[in-house]
């Protein structure tokens, strides 16, 4: 039996200068109060002088999003792309939706990147 039988992705954890606006990101798309990937704000510990927000997609994945510290020498985080074309080789979150051509429609109001053989957006 493996050490880690049962191990699952627990949560991802997203640094950004604006944890609200990204957290909204999440929640809302645009100025449309309807959700789209179901994200659900639940209750984060203090770390004290940053923010955290943290976000469920039930039934289990958590996203963590914590305010970056402005004296980090530190890369910006998976945001800051001056080339859209270069989104599919940095990092990124992955979410699989039942209906493709519906998501897709949500967020027409964003732009977006389709890459085959697996349809995937790009944000």
């Amino acid at each position: 039996m493996a050490a880690a039988e049962g191990a699952r992705l627990h949560h991802i954890a997203r640094e950004s200068p604006d944890v609200k606006r990204l957290a909204a990101f999440y929640q809302e798309v645009c100025n449309f109060h309807f959700q789209v990937l179901g994200f659900e704000r639940i209750e984060a510990p203090k770390f004290g002088e940053f923010e955290v927000i943290w976000l469920r997609l039930p039934p289990s994945f958590s996203l963590h999003l914590i305010e970056k510290d402005p004296r980090s020498k530190l890369p910006e985080g998976p945001s800051a792309v001056a080339d859209p074309s270069a989104l599919p080789r940095g990092h990124h979150i992955s979410f699989a939706v039942s209906n493709y051509e519906a998501f897709v429609q949500t967020l027409n109001v964003r732009p977006f990147l389709i890459f085959a053989p697996v349809l995937s957006l790009f944000f």
